[in-house]
């Protein structure tokens, strides 16, 4: 199941195991994982692999450990870490909370408005719009640009909405190797409202967020507004060149 030539680090690829293996009901709210070594044994992995994995989980309070009696799934609400270059999917899934996604505006070319805070105002760059939910209930709305000298003929691709991390390197073969994102406390306008189903009297966590690529730095900035009320989100930055 772990993957020892995926650029990803193999304790990572173990967190992602153990939470899908969460989200889908393996380990319930308040049961016991198994013990390190076990984990290690199944997995085929040192110990110290396998801690680190745990470990990630705990600061994301996924697990949370117990002295004396091991390591369990949280019950408290899920953290969210929003600063995953591996896209906003992989946050959800680490945190062992499944997000639907839907276009809400499918990928093309379009002239970008008079947007002070958007590196691409008044550039015709290609974007897309999509809207993220938890059981039905809107939680997040991203809205992508990209930077058309890199992403080439994007519009003739075919994209279905589901990971655009994973779309990007497999059709052109780039990942992230970091980036910058600012956090802002808004009021959406009627259409951001009418989406997320809020009032515009809402506050809602604007994150603005550039990735780097090799030779291609800024080519994708994302505005994702956040409802803020049934998840905290954060910033892992201890493992931020990991995620």
């Amino acid at each position: 199941m772990l993957d020892s030539r995926s650029p990803l680090p193999l304790y990572q690829q173990l967190a992602d195991e153990l939470s899908d293996q969460i989200r889908a009901g393996q380990y319930a709210p308040g049961t016991r994982i198994p013990s390190e070594h076990v984990l290690a044994a199944r997995y085929e992995l040192g110990r110290p692999t396998v801690r680190q994995a745990t470990e990630v989980l705990v600061r994301r309070r996924v697990l949370v450990r117990r002295r004396g009696a091991g390591t369990f799934v949280n019950d408290a609400s899920p953290e969210v870490d929003l600063f995953s270059l591996g896209g906003t999917l992989a946050s959800f899934r680490r945190s062992g909370v499944c997000l639907q996604t839907a276009l809400t505006k499918k990928l093309a070319l379009r002239k970008v408005g008079a947007e002070p805070e958007n590196p691409y105002s008044l550039q015709r760059v290609y974007t897309l719009e999509r809207l993220g939910s938890v059981d039905k209930k809107p939680v997040l709305l991203e809205r992508f640009y990209f930077d058309p000298k890199v992403f080439t003929q994007m519009n003739k691709e075919v994209f279905d909405g589901t990971s655009l991390s994973r779309f990007v390197e497999q059709r052109y073969r780039l990942v992230p190797r970091g980036g910058r994102q600012t956090f802002t406390v808004t009021r959406p306008d009627g259409a951001v409202a009418a989406v997320l189903e809020v009032s515009v009297s809402t506050p809602l966590l604007l994150v603005r967020r550039r990735l780097d690529f090799p030779r291609a730095v800024g080519a994708v900035y994302t505005e994702l507004y956040c409802d803020t009320g049934e998840f905290v989100f954060a910033q892992d930055i201890g493992d931020m060149t990991h995620a």
